[in-house]
């Protein structure tokens, strides 16, 4: 056999030993760079199944919108639940997840970040961004919720 095609295939397979031992999902917070509270600033996905969610809004199966914005977030994050679910995924499997808020404030930020606290893991909070914004899709929905999950 040809030297070059032997140091191929041995570079292919170290390679893939490589990628087997690599963690399936890390989640990384660079020393240079402020240290966060309830997200990552860093998810590193090696392997799985990727599964992205739609916007997730505070409207229950029938159609309905939650009266206000604790009843909104509670619901969003119960429509996140239920579409991980679907896709054979659970919370603890997010590695990121983006906001948006309308009239975002210090109490809508708390609630927002205490019902997230109740769904993600804590400890290894997948990445995030929280975005302002003046209005959504309609007039009495007050927050969206993107998610996306690695499956191992």
């Amino acid at each position: 056999m040809n030297g070059k095609f032997i140091a191929a295939i041995w570079g292919l397979m170290m390679a893939s030993a490589t990628l087997a031992a690599a963690p399936v999902v890390e989640f990384r917070n660079p020393a240079d760079v402020h240290k966060p509270t309830g997200y990552t600033h860093v998810v590193v996905v090696n392997s799985g199944k990727l599964v992205i969610l739609a916007g997730q809004v505070g409207l229950n199966q029938k159609g309905e919108m939650a009266a206000d914005f604790a009843g909104q977030v509670q619901q969003a994050f119960a429509n996140i639940a239920a579409g991980l679910a679907a896709a054979g995924a659970k919370p603890s499997d997010l590695v990121k997840l983006n906001f948006y808020v309308v009239g975002l404030d210090k109490e809508k930020l708390g609630a927002l970040r205490a019902a997230r606290d109740r769904l993600i893991n804590v400890k290894q909070p997948p990445a995030s961004t929280l975005v302002g914004v003046q209005t959504l899709f309609r007039e009495d929905a007050l927050i969206e919720i993107e998610a996306q999950a690695v499956v191992p």
